[in-house]
């Protein structure tokens, strides 16, 4: 098989068996190399001899988090860097935008398949200087929304005060 002909790895490091069954046989068929993960430890370990170019990553698992997965990518300043999608069953905003410090993109479960498959074909598709534009746009969309959030924390605790007179 030529190098042109070759599979794109994508590591699925999920710690619910039946769904980390169905992603990888989702994403077979749609013609990735797919090797499944049940824990971060797990992932960590297969992260060297698979060679994934995306990871496929569920925050919330013991008793190595997705988190931690996440720090640890980013500390092995590994070469090419591995790309990651958060694939996770938090729909809350702060975790959404924390997922994002160190992931291209962020979905929430449950999710059809097919679209996972369309992120991924997306993400493998850009360039990294495409890659690095989007995610300095997030960067910038993130501290908006934070920014946001802190002054209307701010317009509560004032609204607080002057009821309490």
């Amino acid at each position: 098989m030529s190098a042109q002909e070759r599979k794109p790895k994508i590591l699925v490091v999920e710690d619910d068996e039946a769904i980390l069954n169905v992603l990888s046989l989702f994403l077979s068929y749609a013609h990735f190399e797919v090797r499944g993960a049940r824990s971060g430890k797990e992932a960590m370990e297969l992260v060297p001899s698979f060679g994934p170019q995306l990871i496929v990553l569920d925050l919330n698992m013991r008793p190595i988090s997705g988190w931690e997965v996440l720090h640890w990518l980013r500390a092995s300043k590994l070469s090419p860097p591995i790309r990651v999608l958060v694939l996770t069953a938090s729909t809350r905003l702060s975790e959404q935008v924390r997922g994002l410090e160190g992931a291209v993109d962020y979905l929430t479960k449950p999710t059809q398949p097919s679209v996972l498959v369309e992120r991924i074909r997306s993400i493998l598709a850009m360039s990294d200087e495409a890659l690095l534009s989007l995610l300095q746009k997030r960067l910038q969309e993130q501290r908006r929304v934070l920014e946001q959030l802190v002054q209307a924390g701010k317009d509560e605790k004032m609204n607080v005060s002057i009821k309490t007179y």
